[in-house]
């Protein structure tokens, strides 16, 4: 009996492993800020479906990110194992073999297409496709190892999410929709770029040819500085086309600036001064810009709860 109760314990144990190994592989925090902006992009559309059919939506938009995240870990499994970032995820583990991981992304980048398009429109089905596509094919498997604008052009990928929900309230694309898609595809390089100066070491290892590591951490620094300027004005555009308000323009002032100022200090560090303190302004810019994401996107929800949405100039 003792010896039937522990082979049923281990088998639990493995059963629970493999569960968990399978959930890493969607990447469950990048999940959540496709789910956050997917949802953000529905609630301040002009339209919104039924509760049930929104929340269905929604959680297929998650799946489908996390199916283009099982297939990003099949396709590097070989990098991840050379990073200190990613050498634990199940592929370079050995806990899920790639034609598994291969398998399992396909699976549910199908899935979730079909199911999207069955709950809501062919519209949003197209763009979740896209999205996928664009995110493996593109970025992934074409761009990542081959030239440091792969986190500029692959960004858009990561963009997509809020014009998905807004194609699942209103069946279309519009300016609004696509203010959103650009304040997140502004955003991208400085986070990640961010990233990379202190985690350079990993992209060399890898050979990923990260902009720090073709180009150096002095230029990485004024280019920071650069985007995050051009992100200041793209992150206006939402006041421009009906889904910004009081609440978001105050958030959009506050948040720029800061973002700014964080920038202008990051170029103004030298290499001696932020190996010294271990890239702590460096790492402190990075959790910025996490906040800054999701505050901005908090305002828009905001503004349309309260009904505080001024009209746009452009529809």
């Amino acid at each position: 009996m003792s010896a039937a109760l522990a082979h049923l314990a281990r088998q639990a144990r493995e059963a629970r492993v493999v569960t968990r190994s399978y959930v890493v592989l969607l990447k469950p925090r990048v999940m959540s800020l496709v789910v956050f902006t997917a949802a953000v992009g529905l609630l301040v559309a002009p339209e919104r479906p039924d509760f049930l059919s929104a929340l269905a939506a929604v959680l297929l938009i998650a799946l489908g990110g996390g199916a283009a995240g099982a297939l990003n870990m099949w396709w590097d499994g070989d990098i991840d194992a050379l990073m200190r970032r990613t050498r634990a995820r199940p592929v370079p583990r050995g806990r899920v073999s790639p034609n598994a991981a291969l398998v399992f992304g396909l699976a549910l980048s199908a899935f979730s297409v079909a199911a999207l398009w069955a709950v809501s429109n062919a519209v949003a089905a197209g763009l979740l496709a896209f999205t996928i596509f664009f995110y493996i094919v593109i970025y992934t498997i074409w761009l990542k190892r081959r030239t440091p604008q792969n986190i500029v052009i692959g960004g858009a990928s990561g963009a997509l999410p809020p014009m998905v929900g807004w194609a699942v309230a209103t069946g279309d694309v519009s300016a609004a929709s696509v203010a959103m898609f650009l304040l997140i595809f502004m955003w991208t390089p400085p986070h990640f770029w961010s990233l990379s100066l202190f985690m350079n070491d990993d992209y060399e290892r890898a050979g990923v040819p990260m902009l720090t590591v073709t180009h150096g951490r002095a230029h990485t620094r004024a280019t920071i500085l650069a985007y995050t300027l051009g992100l200041a004005v793209t992150a206006a555009l939402p006041l421009l086309t009906g889904i910004g308000g009081p609440i978001y323009a105050a958030a959009a002032v506050v948040l720029n600036a800061l973002l700014l100022w964080r920038a202008l200090a990051l170029w103004r560090r030298d290499e001696a001064t932020a190996s010294a303190d271990h890239y702590g302004a460096e790492r402190a810019f990075f959790r910025l810009t996490l906040w800054y994401l999701f505050l901005h996107f908090a305002a828009l929800i905001g503004d349309a709860g309260l009904g505080l949405s001024w009209p746009g100039l452009v529809r």
